[in-house]
């Protein structure tokens, strides 16, 4: 039996097999490029992206100055100035809330412990022991005075990240400032290189922009202060501390976070007063869930049918969409961008007109009841014989 003969390569290869390896090659040396810029340069083009919603959600303001006889760099700075100091006021007021808040409840934690656990034993017929409870937390070994110890090393860390966030937020103004006070100017140069049919795209397109950002952004904050308002009556009625901040915290957490942001604004009045009184804290909880009831059904609609007529599934699951991708500030954005693309959309195609029918019928229709039809039928039955 012969031995099989060992393989050996062709003496010339196709061409195509070496345009194939260097394509892949290349392709690959791009890719990794790529990654590693993108991965250098994400957290400017966020801040870009941010200041492009921005700079749409301010245009109308500054397009109105502008017709005033202003200028549009002053008008520009001019709001955004308010903005800023608007944003810092905000901060400021929580920041000081909370801070006198924990320090209270640091020097008067065993008050507020045999409060809370009266409140609990009273109300759900338990048998918690106070004195225990506050031993375990005055307990240098226990997890309370282990987690105080551990976060006490993050206060620089902290101080780090929010001048960074400082940081970021005046390179967002200065972006935005530059997009909004040349915006003709930028329009321009854009322009000047489209021809006459797809200059006029660009320019609705950029107009329908700058009315759905604007309009998602007015709405919110329409809606933001009259839920500031009623809330600062409540807040106000029952004597809770810095009623102002917190009413502006509800207002525009619940307004400005898509989705779970009315859960996160009512539970920080909610946990606030139920350290002192824990009744008080149950009212809030009930007037949150009552009013959010109210402004879906009766203040949502009227207010965003002339801003951002947007469907709540849209809103929803672009809202879980962005912030999968960009994280809270894209929850944020995606929902004028979803805006944007439902009104694109629908401008694309033939309209017709719908047929009559109860599955697209908008008025739920009246179906005659068990006494109308015997009314109808006469007193012997359907077919009249007793």
């Amino acid at each position: 039996m012969s031995e099989p003969e060992p393989w050996l390569p062709p003496e010339h290869l196709p061409r195509w097999v070496w345009k194939a390896v260097a394509i892949f090659w290349l392709g690959y040396i791009v890719s990794i490029v790529t990654r590693s810029v993108w991965s250098s340069l994400s957290a400017l083009f966020l801040l870009l992206l941010v200041s492009l919603f921005l700079s749409l959600a301010i245009e109308p303001g500054v397009n109105r100055l502008a017709a005033r006889g202003w200028r549009r760099g002053p008008a520009t700075g001019l709001i955004l100035v308010g903005v800023f100091l608007g944003f810092l006021v905000f901060i400021v007021a929580i920041g000081t809330l909370v801070g006198q808040q924990i320090a209270d409840l640091l020097g008067n934690s065993e008050k507020y412990v045999n409060r809370t656990v009266n409140f609990i034993n009273d109300t759900f017929d338990t048998h918690i022991n106070a004195s225990q409870v506050i031993s375990s937390i005055n307990d240098p070994e226990g997890p309370v005075q282990r987690f105080i110890r551990s976060q006490q090393g993050k206060v620089v860390d902290l101080s780090v990240q929010a001048l960074g966030v400082l940081v970021k937020g005046l390179s967002v103004m200065l972006f935005t400032f530059y997009l909004v006070a040349d915006g003709p100017k930028l329009r321009r140069a854009i322009c000047s290189r489209l021809r006459p049919d797809r200059q006029r795209s660009v320019l609705g397109g950029w107009e329908l922009a700058i009315d759905k950002t604007g309009g998602y952004l007015y709405s919110r904050a329409l809606l933001a202060g009259l839920s500031a308002f009623f809330h600062w009556i409540l807040f106000q009625a029952i004597g809770i501390q810095a009623p102002v901040a917190m009413a502006l915290w509800v207002g525009l957490i619940s307004q400005f976070l898509p989705v779970v942001g009315t859960y996160i604004a009512g539970a920080l009045p909610v946990l606030v007063q139920f350290v002192d009184s824990p009744p008080k804290a149950l009212l809030i909880l009930i007037f949150v869930i009552i009013y959010q009831q109210i402004e879906n059904y009766f203040l949502l609609p009227r207010i965003t049918a002339r801003t951002m007529d947007l469907h709540p599934a849209i809103a929803f699951g672009s809202a879980i969409g962005g912030a999968a991708v960009l994280g809270a500030v894209g929850a944020i954005l995606a929902i004028p961008a979803a805006a944007m693309a439902q009104a694109v959309l629908s401008n694309i195609g033939q309209r017709h007109e719908v047929v009559d029918s109860h599955l697209t019928s908008m008025q739920p229709r009246k179906h005659p009841g068990r006494r109308s039809r015997r009314r109808r039928a006469g007193p012997g039955g359907p077919d009249g014989n007793p």
